[in-house]
């Protein structure tokens, strides 16, 4: 399952990550989006792209291409 896939009000852990480790996934990184957060997805556009999301009391809007990197499993308690 990936970021891209959640539904709007889905919480669920950031468990890794795909593909090459480029200047926008460091970024990405630096902004508390690593392994083992917990990501909220709050609302995504009425087009479906972007979707925001809530990490580590940050709100954030990643495009649908930039959240598919992202693999998420269900939220452990």
């Amino acid at each position: 399952m990936t970021l891209a896939e959640q539904k709007q009000g889905s919480v669920v852990d950031v468990v890794g990550v795909d593909g090459p480790v480029d200047g926008t996934l460091l970024r990405f990184f630096e902004m508390g989006l690593v392994p083992g957060t917990t990501v909220t997805v709050l609302r995504r556009a009425p087009l479906g792209d972007p979707l925001q999301i809530l990490v580590r009391g940050t709100r954030l809007c990643l495009r649908n291409d930039d959240a598919a990197r992202f693999r998420v499993g269900a939220r452990r308690e």
